[in-house]
């Protein structure tokens, strides 16, 4: 009876029938690049989303300036360059508009005359908003402010142009109206790392995820030190934090790049790539109801009202899933699973 019990148990993970309540399945990757070559970088994004897809995945995450790459320099500030950003979107748009997913694409746009790091977030063809980079790095290998503008919080529309009628602005969360817990806020690269990061006040609005399109370097250490950061913030704003950074086929004049994807929860690190491997995506599961629980639960987490944020709704269909955590990981549910039926049946042997 016992043994047939663990497999039943076994069996339903597996088909994923535990999982219909408030959970995710997440993606960060990083699709081979050519840099300035758009065409290229659109068509490996589209690529990676129909794979995403056969994956049952719901919330797809690129890196920082992906259609573009990161190290384009002065080549930023052609407009050739800048168009051939915008018609990559667009068409990514038009390939992606039957995809069942979120997914998130990083370009170089120009609003009322300035250049923005911009985060695209897209769900079936239709671009909810741009979000743009906030803290511009300029120490070290770094030098944005050349090119870029940081970006603003307070939301505004685009009146003109291909994006006419779109929002843009870091302070923005996007919330799926039936799977109310799943509330994203994104962030890209450097607002990670400095002291008071976006995703403090983006969390305590009300997100659940973050997600971190990113260009991050290599150099001795950076790598424990990356981890670190993106578990800490997880735990400290008990959520999950999707981290999807740039590879080596970025330009190697002044950085390297490897690829180094990350997904947290709750100050635990479900997925993690290795450095310079042919793979550069890493797949998790979220379980929502588990944060917005420890969220109630912890009666020291500060909420605020999120009235200075623009709320953008989508929808999702939702899927059955199967489970990809660890053995040990699945050890953990079943055992949980069996201590409720146990006490489910204590209960009804009281009443």
């Amino acid at each position: 009876m016992k043994k047939t019990m663990e497999k039943a148990i076994e069996k339903a993970i597996k088909r994923g029938k535990l999982m219909q309540n408030g959970l995710i399945r997440v993606m960060t990757a990083s699709p081979s690049i050519r840099v300035a070559d758009c065409h290229f970088n659109a068509r490996n994004i589209i690529e990676i989303a129909r794979k995403a897809e056969t994956q049952d995945v719901q919330l797809l995450v690129t890196p920082e300036l992906g259609i573009t790459g990161y190290t384009c320099a002065d080549l930023f500030l052609q407009t050739k360059l800048l168009e051939e950003a915008t018609n990559a979107l667009l068409h990514i748009c038009e390939q992606t508009k039957t995809r069942e997913m979120i997914l998130l694409v990083g370009l170089p746009l120009l609003y009322r005359s300035k250049l923005y790091n911009c985060a695209a977030v897209l769900h079936k063809g239709n671009i909810l908003g741009f979000v743009p980079k906030s803290n511009l790095p300029n120490y070290g290998e770094f030098y944005e402010k050349r090119q870029f503008t940081s970006g603003f919080a307070e939301t505004q529309i685009i009146e003109t142009g291909a994006f006419r009628g779109v929002p843009i602005g870091a302070g923005q969360l996007f919330q799926c109206s039936n799977l109310p817990e799943f509330i994203l806020g994104v962030e890209i690269c450097e607002d990670l790392w400095v002291p008071l990061p976006p995703s403090t006040h983006l969390a305590a609005a009300g997100a659940t995820i973050i997600a971190n399109l990113s260009a991050s370097d290599e150099t001795i250490g950076k790598q424990e030190y990356r981890r670190s950061l993106v578990s800490g913030q997880s735990a400290q704003q008990m959520c999950a934090y999707l981290y999807a950074d740039a590879t080596r086929g970025e330009s190697t004049t002044d950085m390297v790049f490897a690829g180094h994807n990350l997904i947290a929860e709750n100050g635990t690190i479900l997925a993690e790539s290795k450095l310079f491997e042919e793979t550069y995506s890493v797949i998790a599961e979220i379980d929502l109801q588990r944060l917005t629980h420890e969220r109630c639960r912890v009666n020291t987490y500060v909420v605020k009202e999120p009235i200075e944020y623009r709320s953008t709704y989508f929808e999702l269909a939702k899927k059955e899933i199967s489970f990809s955590r660890t053995k040990k990981k699945k050890k953990c549910e079943i055992i949980a699973v069996k201590q409720f039926f146990r006490f489910k049946r204590v209960v009804l042997q009281n009443v």
